[in-house]
């Protein structure tokens, strides 16, 4: 018998459980990705790209496509296809559970000053122009618009485009997993008074906290939107592992 999941992904996480799960002869792993990221990394199992359509779009395909396992391994701010995928799961009554790594805690020495949201973040940069290292997704950074008096360097997977709209913005196209010593490098040579930045947590991009942290560099950090309640796992392995006991392997 072939069990068929879908993990719904775009993480490091979801790409390694996918890995730890896509050698079982008789288990067909399908990764979902939105499609954001204009050039995703290699993946171990096929990929669907695209969103859904809303829960009922969702639950539709696990239907059409017998899906015997679903497992959210989204961002952890993409709070809008969590809610859809435990609407879909409850739905149809398939197999369910969320894999997201644990938040960032904040430790002696670091300057943070948590927000709920970009907008807020930004506003809370003050009126005096500052030196703003920018590690947000590109389609999240519309509201520095609203502060075009400081001076911002943008970190981000795919090319910002079109450009913001403020008078000094210069962009770096990278992707993780960075090292504290380059990460110490940059914020010093570009003399950063200022990191602003998601409480995405795992230790692809911990650096640039750490390096914040030995440098007295105050932190704007968003932290996370409210997800439903579900069951949630912190690690691929744990992920596997839970699959391992939702699904009769042979």
């Amino acid at each position: 018998m072939t069990h068929r999941v879908l993990i719904l992904g775009g993480t490091g996480e979801s790409r390694e459980l996918a890995g730890r799960l896509a050698f079982r002869t008789n288990v067909e792993v399908v990764l979902s990705l939105a499609g954001r990221t204009r050039e995703p990394v290699d993946y171990p199992v096929p990929l669907r790209i695209g969103g859904f359509g809303g829960p009922g779009g969702l639950a539709d395909y696990i239907r059409e496509r017998a899906i015997d396992l679903l497992i959210d391994a989204t961002h952890p701010f993409a709070a809008q296809m969590a809610r859809h995928a435990a609407i879909a799961a409850s739905e149809t009554e398939v197999p369910f559970f969320k894999l997201c790594r644990p938040a960032w805690q904040k430790v002696d020495g670091d300057r943070w000053t948590e927000t709920i949201s970009v907008a807020s973040a930004v506003k809370k940069l003050g009126k005096k122009p500052r030196r703003v290292f920018v590690t947000l997704g590109r389609q999240e950074l519309g509201p520095i618009s609203a502060a075009p008096h400081h001076a911002y360097l943008v970190r981000s997977v795919d090319p910002v485009d079109p450009p913001l709209d403020v008078p000094d913005a210069r962009y770096i196209e990278a992707r993780g997993p960075f090292n504290l010593a380059d990460e110490r490098k940059l914020l010093q040579g570009e003399k950063i008074d200022a990191l602003l930045a998601k409480n995405s947590g795992g230790d692809a991009t911990y650096a640039k906290i750490a390096a914040a942290r030995a440098l007295g560099i105050e932190v704007l950090i968003v932290r996370r939107p409210r997800h439903a309640t579900v069951e949630t796992v912190s690690s691929a392995l744990e992920a596997a592992e839970l699959a391992h006991q939702r699904l009769t392997f042979e």
